[in-house]
């Protein structure tokens, strides 16, 4: 059934009546709405109050602060390496499937967004991630970071066959109203988190009722990989990645569309929630303190973006909400709450929290090395390295190939940021012994390719 398609300002007006109606008592997730747009009613992001919900479901996720304490050693690290650039080099390249949601309308019509609507999504990742220049993702501020991350829509679905990267579904439900109807719809649809990153695209429901009513978008942050439970909780892996509506999906720029929300309808809220999913937090640390130390640990744990006790909805004029600390508000920081065309900032501390992640978090390690972005095989391509598998795993000195009935043409081994460690033409058995002593602790990819077919397998080295 098609639904009623109001325009952009009847539905501003809406949510923002309704915004005023419930300003004392809403709720998502069960948690207290931490901000809502006082100019419009929008909730721009509820990341936060998603993951207090999945802390409280499932007690064996890392809370903040143990997952700061596992990720923070490996945020110097990565500094380290930036700073003598040693390590990182190279763009890394993220494959994304987007699950249209929809209830049957035709596609290109209200939540049934077009191709080009998904593909302009994409281009605005790409240059926000890499600061490109000559677009709105560029800035000229000192700590201004290319992220050296691209965004590309998979070409191969998890069976091996031909996808766009755009997963047309139709639930015949005309709107998400509530939590529960939109996580059940993620577990249901979810694509193999390890090998792709999941965006749903959604109709959050407008009645004033509902529990999802305003909100653009929300995330769920990274796990730190060795701690128990996360994958086989049922909450975690099965609904991992971002839901957005779809009114603030895409950019107007490339796909002119009068189904937008007014000031969001640049593509930055996939920016922001991806953000999250790499592990980055609200510029102003979902707290209203000015205290900060050495690691600026009472903030966002990124010192190189100013000290702030509020998030900003406009960057119209100069806020220092913090003056015991250096700096104005960063406003035009991505993870702020500022119009669309008011943000273009990753910094430098920001990127190495994000590489840090891609290093090391579950369900994101595996992503840079994924083969979802190449040109699809056939489903016999697939069968020439069917049994193939890796011991022992974990590896200290050493690990080997079990190739099957084929013996491989050739292996490529990557770190977690899609970097060649090694590789090899396979002349013999004796060449799938893997000389691994000199390996640094940690997780490590080989593609192994045979006829033209490629598997990817992951073994840790002790």
């Amino acid at each position: 059934m098609m639904k009623t398609n109001l325009t952009t300002k009847a539905t501003a007006l809406l949510l923002l009546l309704s915004a005023f109606s419930f300003a004392q008592t809403r709720q998502v997730f069960g948690k207290n709405v931490e901000s809502t747009n006082p100019s419009n009613g929008l909730i721009r992001c509820v990341s936060s109050e998603y993951e207090k919900s999945l802390q409280e479901k499932y007690p064996q996720r890392a809370t903040g602060e143990q997952f700061e304490n596992w990720l923070a050693p490996k945020v110097t690290a990565i500094k380290q390496q930036l700073l003598t650039n040693r390590g990182i080099d190279g763009v890394v390249t993220i494959p994304v499937v987007v699950h249209v949601i929809h209830n049957g309308d035709a596609v290109g019509s209200n939540e049934n967004i077009s191709d080009l609507r998904v593909q302009s999504q994409i281009t605005v990742l790409n240059q926000d991630f890499r600061r490109m220049l000559g677009t709105p993702g560029y800035n000229t501020n000192s700590v201004g970071a290319d992220v050296e991350i691209e965004f590309c829509l998979a070409q191969r679905k998890p069976d091996g066959t031909a996808t766009t990267g755009i997963d047309r579904i139709n639930r015949t439900t005309s709107s998400y109203a509530t939590e529960t109807s939109v996580e059940t719809m993620k577990a249901a649809t979810i694509w193999d988190p390890t090998q792709y990153f999941n965006v749903w695209v959604v109709y959050f429901s407008d009645s004033s009722s509902a529990e999802m009513n305003g909100v653009l978008g929300y995330a769920q942050f990274p796990s730190n990989s060795g701690l128990g439970g996360l994958d086989v909780s049922g909450g975690t892996a099965n609904t991992d990645g971002v839901v957005i509506d779809y009114r603030c999906f895409g950019t107007s720029t490339i796909a002119p569309s009068t189904n937008y929300f007014d000031d969001y309808n640049k593509g930055r809220t996939a920016t922001h929630e991806i953000g999250h999913c790499f592990g980055l937090i609200h510029i102003w640390g979902d707290n209203s303190s000015c205290s900060v130390n050495a690691t600026d640990s009472n903030k966002d744990y990124c010192p190189d973006t100013p000290a702030q006790n509020a998030e900003h909805y406009s960057c119209t004029q100069t806020y220092n909400t913090c003056t015991s600390a250096p700096g104005n508000d960063m406003t035009a920081n991505y993870m702020d709450y500022t119009n669309d065309t008011c943000m273009n900032i990753f910094t430098l501390d920001q990127k190495a929290r994000i590489l840090a992640v891609l290093q090391n978090s579950t369900r994101r390690l595996t992503l840079p090395a994924s083969v979802a972005c190449q040109a699809p095989l056939g489903t016999s391509s697939f069968e020439i390295l069917e049994g193939l598998n890796l011991s022992p795993n974990p590896a200290q000195h050493f690990v080997t190939i079990h190739p099957g009935s084929n013996l491989p043409d050739s292996y490529i081994i990557y770190n977690t940021l899609g970097q060649t460690i090694a590789s090899k033409k396979v002349q013999s058995n004796a060449d799938l012994t893997i000389n691994t002593a000199d390996f640094a602790q940690g997780m490590y990819l080989i593609r192994v390719a045979k006829d033209g077919a490629t598997k990817t397998l992951q073994f840790l080295k002790n």
